[in-house]
């Protein structure tokens, strides 16, 4: 194993203020459960999970509550034990609105309940098969935990044909105030290289890339001592102090200097795959003891939280419940934002609760917040030189403003990976980003209503 510097650099990116040192020196402390969770059916990419349990029931600490409902989806099991108080449509971070698992988890457990047999049973990686292995993965119920959560188990299954040449660990976290993946590499380095051993074993023999920003170097050293005597090709990449370099697309050109075309193409396509070291770590721990994704760590952070602090906490928890624990509120926050500055989202309240892929909280005030209004787009061409995707931005955003969706398409907006860098850049205070969200959100909705109308019609000929 060996360090090295990236001989890869992007084209664009930003520098936000990183804000990191509000908890970077603050280890991780685990919050006692709650007195109520709610968890959400829609943790992941893909489809919500189905719901199997109803009000009235008592569930056991990783008893299966949601089954996994389709090819894309995960399933989802009980963070604690409790009482299912109701079952109902609650917001999650994004606007979206899901099933979720109210859970008292105060109720005592009913005398007349069996014993439980809702632990999964560890396994011995190195013995095990590759199926037992993505089997494990799957019912661990492990998705990506660094924003997108797609699908562990579908992820290190390539398709035939598709084979993967670098497995590569994304523990960059260049959002700014976010430290979770940060102190996980420094507290738990040993979980993550058993994470690796499995998953190279699943993946076959793959060379092995460990992508970290400069300015994490205690995470640095923790890897390199974790990984010092692991066999084959393994190398810790440092790469620059660059937004948006955790981008999946951008870390694989900076660690290994390979391009992943336009969409549909994916990262396995150029032999790569790219897993966020907290997912490592689930996967090390759903393995070796049995143990679901559960819990993950959440950074809460700002100028308008009173102690900001990295919290191991149960999915399901209530943004309430962290910010208590970190001794509430500073004042009035002017904006609480779900994951990090710029690629999370605005929140309207503190019952919103945490998944599988909040990677953050922040509470931030007024003098945090810009107080600037949108104006005309004045060509500075900034948000060009920005983007990392090399999108006419500009040009873009001026097309959704005409309600033109076309036109945006033909502009390639459906490979904007939405980082938020031309907003950032922007001297005019465009929404840039947004009008980029909404044009691709027009068009899935096209394509959706396509791909239903023509199955539609082949129905209808297969009646006839």
């Amino acid at each position: 194993m060996r360090t090295v510097k990236s001989a890869f650099k992007f084209k664009g990116g930003v520098h936000p203020d990183y804000n990191k040192e509000l908890a970077r020196a603050k280890p991780i402390e685990k919050l006692p459960c709650p007195a109520e969770l709610v968890v959400s059916m829609s943790q992941h990419l893909g489809a919500p999970a189905k719901c199997i349990v109803k009000p009235g029931d008592y569930v056991e600490r990783g008893q299966l509550i949601g089954e996994k409902n389709g090819f894309i989806s995960v399933c989802v099991r009980a963070p604690a034990a409790g009482l299912v108080k109701s079952v109902e449509a609650r917001s999650g971070a994004a606007g979206g609105v899901a099933p979720a698992v109210i859970l008292d988890t105060t109720a005592e457990k009913p005398s007349d309940l069996q014993p439980s047999t809702f632990n999964l049973q560890p396994l011995d990686w190195r013995t095990a098969s590759r199926e037992d292995l993505l089997k494990r993965i799957e019912e661990a119920g492990i998705c990506g935990m660094g924003g997108a959560g797609f699908p562990t188990s579908v992820k290190l299954n390539p398709p035939p044909g598709k084979r993967c040449e670098y497995l590569i660990l994304n523990g960059a976290e260049c959002e700014p105030y976010l430290c979770a993946d940060h102190h996980l590499m420094v507290e738990r380095a040993d979980r993550i290289r058993i994470g690796v051993e499995i998953m190279r074993k699943i993946l076959g023999d793959c060379a092995v890339r460990i992508a970290i920003e400069a300015n994490k170097p205690d995470a640095i050293a923790a890897m390199e001592k974790a990984f010092a005597d692991i066999s084959g090709n393994v190398e810790i990449v440092v790469l620059p102090v660059l937004y948006p370099q955790g981008s999946e697309k951008h870390q694989i050109y900076a660690t290994v200097g390979r391009i992943v075309p336009e969409p549909p193409a994916l990262p396995i396509d150029v032999g790569c795959v790219v897993e966020n070291v907290g997912t490592v770590a689930a996967i090390a721990d759903a393995v070796e003891k049995g143990e679901p994704l559960l819990e993950r760590v959440t950074t809460v952070s700002g100028d308008a939280v009173q102690e900001p602090k990295n919290i191991l906490a149960p999915c399901g928890t209530k943004y309430s419940d962290l910010v208590a624990f970190c001794g509430g509120e500073k004042g009035v926050p002017a904006k609480v934002i779900s994951g990090g500055t710029m690629m999370g989202f605005a929140v309207p309240n503190l019952e919103i609760a945490t998944t599988k892929t909040t990677s953050g909280l922040l509470l931030l005030s007024k003098n945090r917040i810009f107080q600037y209004s949108s104006q005309a787009c004045i060509n500075c061409g900034r948000c060009v030189r920005a983007c990392p995707m090399n999108l006419n931005a500009a040009e873009i955003a001026k097309a959704v403003e005409a309600d033109d969706i076309k036109a945006a398409e033909d502009l390639h907006v459906m490979t904007c990976i939405e980082c938020g860098a031309c907003s950032f850049s922007c001297p005019a205070y465009r929404p840039i980003t947004q009008f980029c969200r909404r044009a691709k959100n027009s068009i899935r909705a096209r394509i959706a209503a396509e791909k239903a109308k023509a199955a539609a019609a082949a129905a209808e000929r297969e009646r006839k």
